[in-house]
């Protein structure tokens, strides 16, 4: 082992100048810097000469000496390595999709979420057959405009935080903050990714003004025309993949809230009533929650409550 460690500066003697970027740069793509020109300050090669050689397809023989330790590595550990390799970024089979500003910025918060909010899941089955009634008397009532079961949805969560206020919570490192207002946001797919609108004071509107104002910042959404104080603020957050077939699911939470509800789509199903199996309806939820912010019992006492509201939907604008 001795000799190689002698000849280990010599070789960096010979290396050209290069950034620390560059040079990790062309080591992720196996770009050999000596047959590389650097355009940078007396020939130092940058990130843009990196680039410019991936481009070009330029990739770097493997060097013709190497470490013991490498040539004593097993034959069937080296054939082993290529098919180990994902797709490569420069490979004509891929296709390079810039990140754009939505997705960005919902990768950062939802690892960040992921990473310090230690999450845990409560599930429920809604027997919706109450609720998919009130909705079709609500749409009689209020044609031409309409609600959906979402809306409902989101008027029954805003009503059962008002009454678990400690539900309605931020965790902070000193701090937990109680807000004194319930601001809902609703997830919404849009091309570029996933935004979540804020329906603010939710708790003081009635359905019919949830439902207009969710449809009037979905369809901003989708337009890419939100502010961000329109998707700031929220204190809990709905999201519901129903519409996609999807039975049920577990969402992460949007920080800095403490936690979602998951809602799934309203199935037909057969349940048992007074002894007898009669044709039903039925929707799962899911509540993530932070349990920084709130325990297990809170959460399961929060939800119970949520879904009695669910099936008694009169509750819900009494």
């Amino acid at each position: 082992a001795a000799p190689a460690r002698a000849e280990a500066p010599a070789a960096q003697s010979k290396r050209p100048p290069s950034s620390p970027l560059a040079r990790r740069l062309a080591r992720d793509h196996g770009i050999d810097l000596a047959t590389l020109s650097g355009s940078g300050p007396g020939g130092r090669i940058v990130r843009a000469d990196i680039e410019a050689a991936i481009r070009a397809g330029g990739t770097a023989q493997a060097p013709a000496q190497q470490a013991p330790a490498q040539q004593a590595a097993p034959a069937a550990a080296q054939q082993a390595a290529p098919a180990q390799a994902g797709p490569q970024a420069d490979s004509e089979d891929v296709e390079v999709v810039p990140l754009n500003r939505f997705r960005k910025v919902a990768a950062r918060r939802l690892t960040e979420s992921k990473r310090n909010a230690p999450h845990f899941y409560l599930n429920r089955e809604v027997d919706a057959a109450k609720l998919v009634e009130f909705r079709a008397t609500l749409n009689e009532a209020l044609a031409p405009a309409k609600v959906s079961v979402n809306d409902l949805v989101v008027k029954a969560c805003a009503t059962a935080l008002r009454e678990f206020p400690e539900v309605n919570v931020s965790f902070t490192e000193e701090n937990l903050l109680v807000h004194k207002r319930v601001h809902v946001g609703v997830a919404v797919a849009v091309d570029d990714g996933l935004v979540v609108p804020v329906i603010r004071d939710a708790d003081r509107k009635s359905v019919s003004q949830i439902g207009a104002e969710t449809r009037e910042l979905a369809g901003r959404a989708r337009e890419g025309r939100l502010t961000p104080q329109e998707m700031s603020g929220g204190t809990f957050s709905v999201s519901n993949l129903g519409m996609f077939g999807v039975d049920s699911f577990s969402a992460v939470i949007n920080p800095p809230e403490a936690a979602i509800l998951a809602v799934g789509a309203v199935r037909d199903e057969p349940v048992v009533r007074d002894g007898q199996i009669v044709p039903g309806k039925r929707m799962a939820v899911t509540l993530s929650v932070d349990h920084r912010a709130c325990d297990g019992a809170t959460g399961a006492r929060f939800l119970a409550r949520l879904v009695e509201l669910l099936e008694n939907p009169l509750l819900i604008v009494a």
